[in-house]
């Protein structure tokens, strides 16, 4: 027997899944996956009792909120804020000198979009952003990434702006994978269920966005929301904030806002529409919104870890023992729902 397997017999023989988290919960719960980053590529992993877990944490968390706290992750603390740091300093920066790596279609929806040009729900959104995404070079997967094709803009000021971001983009990609991971075992997989032909080459998107105060924002422009209402399209989201203020807003199972409060050092995670197909329902992604009503900009850089471009994604064998054995969700082509998602969110480009 090989040892992602037994991984898998240990997991299951310690841990039976607990039963979804109350409908009225209040808070998001914080975990301490230290553990699983230290240990969760090594062959024998399967005897760690502390992997196990926050193996079971990541499944209690997933289960029942959708949303939960990551510390112990790794990621330098002076890299979050250094992050947050060049975003303020862009966002302050005179508006033509921002236009000058406009959002295009032409661009392949990469660069700055203005405030407003964002859609959420037919409403659009008072922020604006930076669009960061996986190169794709022409013809890589042929119709199917034409629309996305292209390479990313990079302002010249701040001029480290580049650099701090390509290193961190680069840490964040690694760190999703091992939570990745944990969450595989967490289903009853093996550990490596995501990688492969599922998110083996996973894609990768960032959004660097800037909620103004309402009061500085045009009376035409201003909305009642930073960021409406919505759900995350792919497998795991990892959200860098800004630690002064409180604006992301989390609605539980009987359709209460609780806030995210910023907990420094942290990133807050949710997870997304593809791994609800792929579990066959077992974690479902929890709506969520932002609303600035603090008296200061609020930044976040919020990363997106996806499947494969090209992945079809349908609810695996073993999930959908897990649920009767039927298969609750259509088989979903990774790339063709990111396509029109881009395409409704940001039409007027």
């Amino acid at each position: 027997m090989n040892m992602r397997n037994l991984a898998y017999l240990s997991f299951t023989k310690t841990y039976t899944h607990t039963q979804t988290m109350d409908s009225n919960v209040t808070e998001i719960p914080l975990i301490d996956i230290s553990p699983l980053v230290k240990k969760i590529d090594e062959p024998d992993m399967a005897n760690e009792k502390d992997l196990l877990g926050v193996v079971q944490r990541l499944d209690y968390a997933c289960k029942g909120v959708g949303f939960f706290y990551v510390k112990g992750h790794g990621i330098p603390e002076m890299l979050m804020r250094e992050v947050r740091d060049v975003l303020h300093k862009f966002f302050q920066l005179p508006y033509e000198e921002k236009m000058k790596i406009k959002m295009t279609r032409q661009s392949g929806y990469r660069g700055y979009q203005q405030l407003g040009e964002n859609i959420t729900r037919e409403k659009r959104d008072m922020h604006e952003a930076i669009n960061c995404l996986t190169p794709i070079t022409p013809g890589k997967y042929g119709d199917l990434g034409k629309t996305l094709e292209g390479c990313n803009l990079w302002p010249e000021n701040p001029s480290n702006f580049k650099v701090v971001l390509e290193n961190y983009i680069s840490l964040l990609k690694d760190l999703s994978r091992k939570i990745m991971r944990g969450i595989a075992l967490a289903l009853g997989g093996s550990v490596d269920a995501f990688e492969g032909a599922i998110a083996g080459d996973p894609y990768w998107a960032v959004r660097l966005i800037s909620y103004p105060v309402a009061s500085d924002v045009p009376e035409e422009k201003r909305t009642g929301t930073g960021m409406g209402s919505h759900t995350d399209y792919g497998l795991l989201t990892l959200v860098n904030q800004d630690d002064d203020m409180c604006a992301l807003e989390v609605q539980n199972r009987s359709g209460v806002w609780i806030h995210a409060n910023p907990i420094p050092g942290t990133f807050v995670c949710n997870i997304g529409d593809m791994l609800e197909v792929w579990s066959n329902g077992i974690y479902q992604p929890t709506i969520h919104r932002v609303i600035n009503n603090s008296h200061q900009c609020r930044v976040s850089a919020v990363f997106f870890y996806e499947t494969n471009f090209d992945a079809a994604i349908e609810p695996v064998e073993f999930c959908r023992e897990k649920t009767g054995s039927d298969a609750k969700y259509q088989k979903v082509v990774y790339g063709e729902r990111l396509v029109r998602k881009a395409c409704c969110c940001f039409g007027d480009l």
